[in-house]
């Protein structure tokens, strides 16, 4: 198993288990810690599931959003490692917006999210370059990890104000898709503070990944109508039923949400965990093809939530 996390830099920390996350070493950084330079934000890091533009399956892809020379730009940034990640090599940037900057107003992009669909890899990121919102999500996708394809709307407010961020995705039960983020709000839409905004999640589903745009915006509540805040990940179990369990983390929430009707909106309920509430505490079942044993486990890995000090810590939950 490999692991990184923000804050470690230059660069981003890349920590190798070999005993199924029981203990950790650290084994290289992305980019290589010759190389990097300034800071870096946001890492994704994703499997190659199949062959895929020249890279062989298993290889290794990692996204980052990089802050520029002397901090003047925010640049979505693509990397390769064929080697398990013991060395890096830079392949392209995915998009490039105006300097960090969470203000409505400001361009910068942010939260890069990696999956390979047919015969695209895309990328999925927020963006505040378009003025005619605050922040949306978008994608691009490339055929060969090099050139980029146009921006496609996944997700927009229905007011300027309004703040979709931070998409994860996740493949259900045969075709379907589930896109979680979160949708910053003002409290007082007629007076719109952006120091006074809740970041509820909400999701979409949809048949194809590269399609959200055409699905309902649905908010996530559970049957006491809380909502998860802030930074959600999304993935799915193939245990707990014929439809298996959607399982959603936000920032504010020690507890997880799952659903075992392929995202149905009355169907989402609590499941306390022993694991901490985390800022993009990041969820992976085991429970895949060929590992019967590991029915129902989902392994957790997460550090502190926004804005406050913690430990990175790993652990396995049981959906039973």
């Amino acid at each position: 198993m490999l692991a990184t996390y923000q804050g470690g830099g230059p660069g981003f920390p890349l920590y190798r288990s070999e005993d199924d996350g029981r203990t950790w070493a650290k084994q290289s950084s992305v980019p290589d810690a010759g190389t990097a330079s300034g800071v870096y934000l946001q890492p994704f890091l994703y499997e190659l599931p199949r062959a895929f533009a020249g890279l062989p399956k298993g290889a290794l892809l990692f996204a980052c959003n990089w802050l520029g020379t002397n901090f003047g730009s925010t640049n979505i940034q693509l990397y390769a490692s064929t080697d398990s990640g013991l060395t890096w090599q830079f392949l392209s940037t995915v998009a490039q917006g105006g300097p960090a900057n969470t203000t409505n107003g400001a361009t910068p992009v942010w939260e890069p999210f990696l999956l390979l669909h047919n015969d695209n890899l895309i990328c999925y990121y927020s963006d505040q370059r378009d003025p005619n919102f605050g922040q949306k999500l978008a994608h691009q996708t490339s055929k060969d990890l090099r050139t980029w394809g146009p921006i496609v709307d996944d997700a927009t407010g229905t007011a300027y104000a309004e703040r979709p961020g931070m998409t994860t995705v996740a493949r259900l039960k045969g075709d379907l898709w589930i896109m979680t983020y979160e949708f910053g709000e003002p409290d007082d839409p007629e007076n719109p503070d952006q120091d006074n905004y809740s970041y509820h999640v909400h999701y979409r589903i949809a048949k194809d990944p590269e399609s959200f745009r055409f699905s309902p915006d649905i908010p996530l509540l559970d049957h006491n109508g809380s909502a998860p805040n802030g930074a959600p990940v999304v993935s799915w179990s193939q245990s707990g039923g014929v439809n298996g369990t959607i399982v959603v983390t936000g920032n504010d929430d020690q507890d997880f949400f799952i659903n075992r009707e392929l995202g149905a909106p009355g169907a989402w309920t609590r499941f306390s965990s022993p694991m901490p509430a985390g800022y993009s505490r990041f969820t992976i079942p085991l429970d895949g093809p060929g590992a019967p044993e590991n029915r129902g486990l989902v392994f957790v890995i997460t550090g502190a939530q926004y804005g406050k000090s913690g430990p990175v810590e790993a652990g396995i939950i049981s959906l039973g």
